[in-house]
């Protein structure tokens, strides 16, 4: 595709975001992402899937602007429609929650700068590694717009997205692994292969029940506890008419790797 990449083995899907020089996203960009992230959940071929950036000096530089201006002003290219017309935040929105409905755990790999829109695409992966060379910034407010607020607080909780957002300082990659917000920090060298290794331990697992329990865990996020607990019950007796679900007690007794049939 234009703007970004896709690759898949072993069972590994690496979405790479590749606009030079910073990866500013158009709603062009925006569209692709949302493409990709649905089909992944399309194929028995990918049970994880990565998203990252080359390099190790930006992830996202956020918006394009102009683009942006261009979008509000009502100015449709050729791959937009009336509903970009109406809606000039349908692009950005369905692309986020591409990735976070994507029915695959997705790792974000961040190897730089995440700013504004960058933030929200590492907040809606499901767990983030990052390199020493990663910082993360919402600095909406110096631009006089708002918006990804309510993304960053599932990364860093609301009183640190309230300081970043009324500040528009960087946060170092350091620092949300101090708060929990990122798995790792590894050197920029390491990035794609601890991504990788992380995928590999997750596609290991059954296809099945991988889709179903991050079905699960995006329903229950924001329930109460009793609410959500139930709806996890309801889920579990769901994966249990699965062959798949009986495998992969057999194999724990015989101590093996398990053998998926998608049944």
């Amino acid at each position: 595709m234009g703007d970004v990449r896709i690759d898949v083995s072993a069972h590994i899907a690496t979405v790479t975001l590749d606009r030079t020089p910073v990866n500013a996203l158009t709603g062009d960009m925006f569209r692709e992402i949302t493409e990709v992230f649905r089909n992944l959940g399309k194929t028995r071929d990918v049970s994880a899937a990565i998203l990252t950036a080359p390099g190790d000096r930006v992830f996202c530089a956020g918006v394009d602007f102009d683009d942006s201006a261009r979008r509000h002003a009502r100015d449709l290219n050729q791959n937009e429609t009336i509903a970009d017309m109406l809606d000039a935040g349908l692009a950005p929105r369905e692309c986020f929650s591409a990735i976070m409905d994507c029915p695959i755990p997705v790792i974000g790999a961040i190897n730089g700068a995440a700013v504004g829109a960058g933030v929200v695409l590492a907040a809606c992966c499901d767990i983030l590694i990052a390199s020493e060379t990663a910082r993360f910034c919402v600095p909406e407010i110096k631009a006089g717009v708002l918006g990804g607020a309510r993304h960053l607080q599932r990364l860093v909780g609301p009183y640190k997205a309230r300081k970043m957002f009324f500040t528009g300082e960087f946060v170092s990659a350091q620092e949300f692994y101090r708060i929990g917000a990122v798995e790792a920090v590894v050197s920029p060298t390491e990035l794609a292969s601890a991504a990788r290794a992380l995928g590999t331990q997750i596609a290991a697992m059954s296809p099945i029940g991988l889709r179903l329990g991050k079905e699960s865990l995006n329903r229950v996020e924001d329930l109460p506890v009793r609410d959500g607990y139930r709806i996890e019950q309801s889920y579990t007796a769901q994966v249990t008419r699965f062959n798949d679900s009986a495998e992969a007690r057999r194999a724990q007794q015989e101590k093996r790797q398990p053998q998926w049939t998608w049944s």
